[in-house]
């Protein structure tokens, strides 16, 4: 007859033994910026600014200020010489889209052909801005220039996969994983891929959100039509393909612990 002592080490042991087979991720696995000390203040030394690319649809407004009421009037792309005071009756401007061909130029009413591929936003307005000036088609216009489309890809391991549209001019990694859910307990978190595509040439890049040099990575900014994959972990990938040997091995030794305690709960 089993003493009440051994017993409860066998109780314990398989309690250990259980969590063991059972517990498949561990801190090193799941948890962000795991270098990051407490209080640790880190310096952004990032300049990106995001580039102009062929397929950007752009929204382009033109104001300028008049002498005499120093009211903000609007362009009208159509009709270039047609100023039309904001906010005045008569109708409003009706404002173009202008697609980045592949080229890399937009073909803008009077200017021509402006290429604007490899530009950032603000050098894009500057470019026009001079355009303008270089004509002697208008003093001192106020330009903006939006991109209409940006937007990201959230694949793999999220909770809410899909396409996500951007509204400001740049967006970081993490940003973007919050708008898809974050990452799923299957998801590797130091292996995540970026694919960015710029005018035809792809680069792949990795990073690892579990360190805290994730800042310092050069596609910690996202830019326009980004993909992002999650990886599965190996966890994910077994169940996938079918790999019941965990599980096998669980059931095994969850049916002798269970005979165990049987045999010493009668005795």
């Amino acid at each position: 007859m089993i003493k009440p002592f051994s017993r409860r080490k066998l109780l314990i042991a398989s309690v250990i033994i259980s969590l063991f087979f059972t517990s498949c991720k561990t801190r090193q696995d799941i948890v962000y910026f795991q270098n990051a000390k407490d209080f640790e203040t880190i310096v952004d030394t990032d300049t990106f600014t995001a580039k102009l690319k062929v397929g950007d649809i752009l929204s382009i407004y033109i104001s300028v200020l008049t002498a005499t009421t120093a009211e903000g009037n609007i362009i009208d792309p159509a009709r270039p010489y047609n100023i039309v005071r904001q906010g005045g009756g008569g109708g409003g401007a009706s404002f173009i889209d202008y697609l980045i061909d592949v080229d890399g130029n937009i073909d803008f009413p009077v200017l021509g052909k402006i290429k604007l591929i490899g530009l950032t936003v603000e050098e894009a307005k500057a470019l026009i801005k001079k355009k303008f000036a270089d004509g002697e088609l208008l003093k001192d216009p106020v330009v903006i220039v939006r991109v209409l489309n940006f937007r990201v890809t959230i694949d793999g391991e999220v909770r809410s996969p899909g396409v996500y549209p951007v509204s400001g001019e740049r967006i970081s990694i993490m940003e973007a994983l919050g708008m898809a859910g974050g990452l799923t307990i299957k998801g590797r978190r130091d292996n995540v891929m970026v694919v960015r595509d710029f005018n035809g040439t792809k680069t792949i890049s990795r990073i690892d959100l579990t360190t805290k040099e994730v800042f310092n990575s050069p596609v910690y900014f996202l830019t326009q039509n980004d993909y992002v994959y999650v990886e599965p972990n190996n966890s994910a990938i077994s169940s996938a393909s079918g790999d019941t040997r965990i599980g096998t091995i669980i059931s095994i030794t969850s049916f002798i612990l269970t005979t165990a305690l049987i045999f010493v709960t009668r005795n």
